[in-house]
């Protein structure tokens, strides 16, 4: 994920942020199915899914801790 991508999730709103969460997710899973198939060929794309969810999971507790400590 590029420095302008983190920068523009961190602008969105949470629930924003948990759809897009939530999309991802779908795609993981159909992406998984297809590894399992031996359907996909790029293999790399299924790790880097994984990091960008956990990414954006992680700036949804930040701003939920920063509301919490208002």
């Amino acid at each position: 994920m590029k420095a302008n991508k983190r920068k523009e999730l961190r602008e969105k709103s949470v629930a924003e942020l948990q759809v897009i969460v939530r999309d991802d997710v779908k795609t993981l899973f159909s992406m998984r199915n297809n590894k399992s198939t031996g359907e996909v060929e790029k293999t790399h794309l299924y790790v880097q899914l994984r990091r960008d969810i956990a990414r954006i999971k992680t700036i949804i507790r930040q701003k939920a801790a920063q509301t919490a400590a208002r």
